[in-house]
């Protein structure tokens, strides 16, 4: 999907606008009434709601358009799963980060067994139409039983302080989880941590490892792709 099938059509409100609306949201720990107030502070007057309905329509197809950006996945895996709460009910996050810290994928799901596991395994496979090399997990059974099942002749590698990869990665979603005062209900986490796990990483290249310059010149270029994806681009371009 690029910028041309996306439809603006009947939103009254400019592609910039609410583009830059999506971006707020999925990148800083923000409600929808700070990003309200941040957008009051620059001239535009959108209501928290319309911010609401903007990120419902785009953000999955602005998130699947970065994902298709993405360089090829790695070869090796980790993968690791924490408890949210949902309507006062624990459910298990599952994510999987390759060694870049690429987010492969997430999945909420109600257990953390076997059957858990396995799902998560073939719709990862699935979804990033490869095998890993090397699998990297903590030291949750569950893991080893869907290994042995789905994916035996991959190198599974079972340590507590192997997985900080992917433990890492859970503290975003933490911070959105505590921004947001948890979620409603698993489909709308699973709809909202799969877009927010394609948008935010985006714009968070690993800014200890460059230097000043050269991380400046990589978020313009992260940017100038952001506009191409949601038809900013296109639209100077005309002008």
């Amino acid at each position: 999907m690029g910028s041309a099938s996306l439809s603006y059509k009947g939103h009254r409100y400019p592609v910039e606008v609410i583009s830059h609306c999506v971006w707020l949201y999925h990148r800083f720990p923000l409600s929808l009434r700070e990003v309200e107030e941040l957008m009051l502070e620059r001239g535009a007057t959108v209501s928290y709601e319309t911010v609401r309905h903007w990120c419902g329509k785009f953000r999955q197809r602005y998130a699947s358009a970065l994902r298709r950006r993405r360089p090829r996945p790695g070869d090796k895996w980790h993968l690791d799963e924490v408890f949210i709460k949902i309507n006062g009910r624990l459910q298990c996050l599952w994510r999987a980060v390759d060694q870049g810290g690429n987010v492969l994928d997430i999945l909420v799901q109600n257990r953390r067994d076997k059957a858990a596991a396995r799902r998560f395994f073939r719709r990862l496979m699935k979804k990033t139409r490869t095998v890993a090399r090397v699998i990297v997990t903590d030291k949750l059974r569950s893991y080893g039983a869907a290994h042995r099942e789905v994916m035996p002749s991959v190198e599974h590698r079972s340590h507590k302080g192997l997985n900080n990869r992917a433990q890492n990665s859970h503290q975003r979603a933490r911070q959105r989880e505590r921004a947001m005062k948890g979620f409603r209900s698993a489909g709308g986490a699973q709809r909202f941590l799969s877009a927010f796990s394609g948008i935010s990483p985006r714009f968070r290249p690993r800014r200890h490892l460059l230097p000043a310059h050269n991380y400046r010149a990589e978020m313009s270029i992260r940017f100038a792709i952001w506009e191409q994806i949601t038809g900013v681009a296109g639209l100077a371009t005309a002008a």
